[in-house]
């Protein structure tokens, strides 16, 4: 007597593969694709027809390259050695990169500091470097108003990265701040060499948007009240 329908083998096989495009870190994402997959072989084995075995066959061949990669990834992050520092910053905002694309990513990266009343974008004027503040606090001003206070692991001159245009407001230092500074020509051209880093940089554009929405909507909020 069957105990379970094979039908539910098959939903749980799509859902998984579904949960799989929603997982930012891509070890994860791995794992959960072969578990996926493994499902689906049990599916398509057990229905009432008979097996699928052209299906069969590809859900091990993908089992088995997500397999080899996950070992890669593995190896990987064997082999690189991350200072603390870095360690945070990878585990904060970089975490869908894998360690070898974060260390090419930070071997572009020039670091600074900056005190209160120091500004790292003026609205309306051209950037040539892409900020992320790593420790400290800014403010970012749009035609005069204060719409937002920013800290940690925040981006700045991202929208003007990448659209090409100007600094659309002003981010100006609000306490003393460590921050780290990309030269626009050169992470762009990092990126069209390596597609797998600009798909990776563009899920942080998108998480650091999302945030400073966030931000924005509670400094609205709290102005209200």
């Amino acid at each position: 007597m069957q105990l379970i329908p094979i039908d539910v083998f098959g939903h749980i096989s799509f859902f998984l593969t579904a949960v799989s495009f929603y997982v930012r870190d891509i070890f994860f994402l791995r794992v959960v694709a072969i578990i996926s997959c493994m499902v689906g072989v049990i599916y398509n084995y057990f229905i009432p027809e008979s097996p699928l075995w052209l299906v069969i066959y590809w859900l091990i061949v993908f089992v088995v390259l997500n397999v080899v990669r996950i070992a890669n990834l593995l190896l990987e992050r064997r082999s690189v050695n991350l200072s603390d520092r870095d360690r945070e910053l990878y585990d904060t905002n970089f975490r869908n990169f894998t360690p070898v694309e974060f260390m090419k990513l930070m071997r572009l990266a020039d670091w600074h500091s900056a005190e209160a009343g120091d500004r790292l974008a003026v609205q309306g004027e051209k950037l040539t470097d892409l900020k992320l503040v790593y420790n400290g606090e800014v403010e970012i001003v749009r035609d005069g108003a204060r719409i937002a206070v920013a800290r940690d692991g925040t981006l700045v001159g991202e929208m003007s990265f990448i659209q090409g245009g100007p600094a659309t407001a002003t981010v100006r230092v609000s306490r003393p701040t460590r921050y780290l500074s990309w030269e626009r020509k050169a992470l762009r051209n990092m990126l069209l060499r390596n597609p797998t880093i600009d798909m990776a940089m563009r899920t942080v554009f998108s998480a650091d948007l999302a945030r400073k929405l966030g931000v924005s909507a509670d400094s609205l909020e709290t102005s209200k009240t």
